[in-house]
């Protein structure tokens, strides 16, 4: 376990305040930090919350409402090609206050049935992670006590981990792993023979793989595989799968706190009660609104050209600096500067633009390097004219003080 004392301690926007705070902007800041989508979900949703106000004085249904799984298990079942009754709404589908929530209760869950399953075992539980990674998968295995295990996830194995690779010893002990396709930060997306051969990693082994799959509908072109069309390749079964939608990028709605997990119904049953005793729930208002927003793909559409609108402005503007490329998806550039930190620092400071050091999402690996602390990451979720503006700030604060870095000091060719 990593020397650990808070979750103060790795938060990465703790850890940018930190870095930040002290020093003023040198322009009206641009705060690319975050991804917080700033384009609005549709009208709609007030008038749903609005309908169902009588609603309030309930406590959330754990279960949500029929009407909300039914239609997030028909979204599941068009979105992925699934064969009819592969979902059902009753058994494998749970409404969730957004993906967050339910990733850190799931690992919250899956520690626990390993407990109860192994007893009083010598070493803890491990949990599986992706180096980079969002913040929450190593806070849910802080918390509970398990032993965090980074997996590599850089350019020279496609920005994916290779849990295969690990010593089966060490996957033995495993009571849950994530997986995050379109990756954040990375934006890379797992191939669907990826995603089967995890499925079946967890099953021989015997641990929880989690999907995190919050960004499966920002895309350019092609929408990403997920790991439901990969069970449909291993013959249908949803034994040892999660995996986690939500409504927050999907439909630019993070403060409306709505999700689902779907997956085998053992497992679903597990996080239920974990949400139970220490979650919250989802509300009836909130449901209906996000029963419509599931149905609904127009307003998705529009967040898909709202994206690529940006992305092509970073394209025309970034060229071939930083390392630019054309995610699979999300919404986040992963740009090499050579010093994340220092880049981060001297972007706030001289051009009042509010980047995230990749290396605080990251843990430096047994070789002591950290995967991320070449990077910058940027969110693209502004509007046209404040991204083109972030993007030309990067690069006239950034340009010549990355080339004259490299020049200094040559670009390692074995890390991404």
């Amino acid at each position: 376990m990593p020397n650990r004392r808070s979750f103060q301690s790795f938060h990465p926007f703790a850890r940018l305040g930190r870095l930040l705070d002290a020093h003023p902007p040198g322009a009206e800041p641009i705060l690319l930090s975050i991804g917080e989508p700033k384009n609005q979900p549709p009208a709609f949703v007030a008038e749903e919350i609005a309908k169902a106000a009588a609603t309030w004085s309930s406590y959330p249904p754990p279960r949500g409402t029929e009407a909300y799984r039914g239609a997030c298990a028909d979204w599941l079942t068009g979105r992925y090609a699934l064969p009819a009754g592969m979902i059902d709404q009753a058994k494998h589908i749970l409404p969730l206050p957004g993906s967050r929530e339910g990733l850190f209760f799931a690992v919250v869950a899956a520690v626990q049935d390993y407990q109860l399953k192994h007893g009083n075992a010598a070493e803890p539980p491990v949990v599986l992670l992706p180096n980079p990674f969002y913040h929450v998968y190593a806070g849910s295995a802080l918390a509970v006590g398990a032993e965090p295990v980074f997996v590599p996830a850089t350019a020279a194995s496609g920005f994916m981990p290779d849990y295969a690779a690990l010593d089966a010893a060490l996957l033995k002990r495993a009571a849950f792993c994530f997986l995050n396709s379109p990756a954040n930060p990375q934006g890379a997306a797992a191939g669907r023979d990826y995603l089967a051969r995890l499925i079946d990693l967890a099953r021989r082994h015997d641990f929880v793989v989690g999907f995190d799959e919050c960004y499966s509908e920002i895309y350019a072109e092609t929408p990403p595989a997920g790991a439901l069309e990969a069970a449909i390749d291993l013959g249908g079964s949803l034994d040892h799968l999660l995996v986690f939608h939500s409504l927050s990028k999907r439909s630019s709605a993070p403060g409306l706190r709505c999700g689902f997990a779907a997956g085998d119904a053992a497992l679903i049953d597990s996080l239920d009660v974990a949400l139970r005793v220490g979650g919250a729930g989802v509300s009836h208002p909130i449901l209906a609104a996000g029963a419509r927003l599931w149905r609904d793909e127009a307003h998705v559409e529009a967040n898909r050209d709202y994206y690529r609108q940006n992305f092509a402005l970073a394209q025309r503007i970034l060229g071939n600096r930083f390392g630019f490329r054309q995610p699979a998806g999300g919404f986040f550039l992963w740009l090499d500067v050579g010093d994340g930190e220092a880049a981060a620092l001297k972007l706030w400071r001289e051009a009042g633009v509010r980047v995230l050091p990749g290396g605080y999402m990251a843990e430096p690996g047994p070789d002591g390097v950290n995967p991320g602390a070449r990077y910058i990451r940027v969110a693209l979720v502004y509007d046209a004219a404040s991204t083109e503006e972030g993007l030309n700030r990067i690069v006239q604060t950034l340009g010549d003080w990355v080339g004259a870095r490299d020049a200094e000091q040559p670009l390692a060719a074995a890390e991404g």
